[in-house]
C-alpha cells in the first residue's frame, strides 16, 4: 500500500508541474520566448560625422542586452544592426529614430529620437541645375516643343510654363544615369497663384528618348497634377508629392542601369501657369 500511495502522488505532481508550466507560457510570440531578464536600457546619441553631409552616428548608450534593432524613420524597414551604426539622409526633414534593445528572452525595449535634417545633399541630387539658379543651370535642361510656340520661361531659382491654349502642350527634360534595382525619389515645388482649369502636369522617368514635334506619353507617370482628377483647381505652392493628385512616394526602379529621361510636361486647355522650383531625382 504504502508504494502504491507514493507513485500516485508522483503522478499528480507531475501534472500539477505540467499545468503550471503551461500557464506561465507567453499567449503572444510577439513579447518573446518567456525568459524575461530586467528592463533593458535601449536610449541612444546621435552625433553627426564631422566632415560629412548628413551622416549621423547613433550609439547605444547602454550594453546590457544581446542585440540592437534600427529604425531610421525614412520609410525603410527595421534592421538588425550594431550597438553604433552609422546612418545618411539624403534629403532634408524631420527622423523619427528609434533603437530596439533586444534581451535574451527576445523581448525588446525601444527608445526614440527625431533627428532634424535642415537641408537637402545636393551631391545626392541625380537631376543638374534643378535649383534653376543660373544660366548653367538653364542649360541643363532642353526644351520639348510638343506643340509650337514659347511656353518656357527660365528665370533665377525657378523656371515657369505658360500654356499655349488651344489644348498644346510641350516639356522640359533632362538624361540621367541610374542603376538597376535602386529606388529613386523623384519631387519637386510646383506654384500657381491663380488655380488651373483643364490642364494636365505630368512628370516621367523612361528609358523612351524625347522626340521634337512628339508627344511624350511612355513610361511611369511618377507625379502629376490633373484638373479631372480634382487636384489643382485652386491656387497652390508646395511639393508636387502633397499638392500633385497622386499623393504617393514618388517611387520607381529600373529593371537595368544606363540612361533614362525625366520629362516634365503641361498641356492645358487655357492658358495658365505653372512655376517649378527644386527639381530632385534622388537614391532613396
Amino acid at each position: 500500500m504504502k508504494k502504491i500511495k507514493l507513485v500516485t502522488s508522483l503522478l499528480f505532481f507531475a501534472v500539477l508541474s505540467f499545468g503550471v508550466f503551461t500557464a506561465c507560457q507567453p499567449d503572444d510570440v510577439e513579447i518573446g520566448n518567456g525568459i524575461a531578464g530586467e528592463e533593458l536600457d535601449a536610449t541612444f546619441s546621435v552625433t553627426p560625422v564631422e566632415g560629412a553631409v548628413n551622416k549621423y552616428m547613433v550609439k547605444s548608450l547602454a550594453t546590457n542586452y544581446m542585440t540592437s534593432k534600427w529604425n531610421i524613420g525614412n520609410g525603410d524597414p527595421t534592421f538588425v544592426g550594431k550597438m553604433e551604426e552609422e546612418i545618411y539622409f539624403p534629403d532634408a526633414g524631420t527622423y523619427a529614430v528609434k533603437h530596439y534593445a533586444v534581451g535574451i528572452g527576445g523581448e525588446s525595449f525601444v527608445a526614440e529620437k527625431n533627428v532634424v535634417v535642415t537641408t537637402s545633399d545636393p551631391a545626392a541630387n541625380l537631376i543638374q541645375g534643378g535649383l534653376f539658379a543660373t544660366a548653367e543651370d538653364h542649360a541643363k535642361w532642353t526644351v520639348l516643343k510638343i506643340s509650337n510656340g514659347d511656353f518656357w520661361k527660365f528665370n533665377t531659382g525657378s523656371v515657369s510654363i505658360t500654356t499655349g491654349g488651344g489644348w498644346s502642350q510641350q516639356a522640359i527634360y533632362q538624361a540621367v544615369q541610374v542603376e538597376a534595382g535602386q529606388r529613386y525619389k523623384i519631387d519637386m515645388n510646383v506654384a500657381s497663384t491663380q488655380g488651373l482649369a483643364d490642364t494636365w502636369f505630368e512628370v516621367y522617368a523612361s528609358t523612351t528618348v524625347p522626340v521634337q514635334g512628339a508627344d511624350y506619353a511612355t513610361g511611369a507617370v511618377v507625379r502629376s497634377i490633373n484638373t479631372w482628377a480634382g487636384c489643382g483647381l485652386a491656387p497652390f505652392d508646395g511639393l508636387i508629392s502633397t499638392v500633385g493628385c497622386d499623393r504617393n512616394e514618388g517611387l520607381i526602379t529600373f529593371p537595368s542601369s544606363g540612361t533614362v529621361y525625366l520629362v516634365i510636361k503641361c498641356g492645358s486647355g487655357g492658358t495658365p501657369t505653372i512655376t517649378i522650383k527644386d527639381v530632385q531625382f534622388r537614391k532613396k
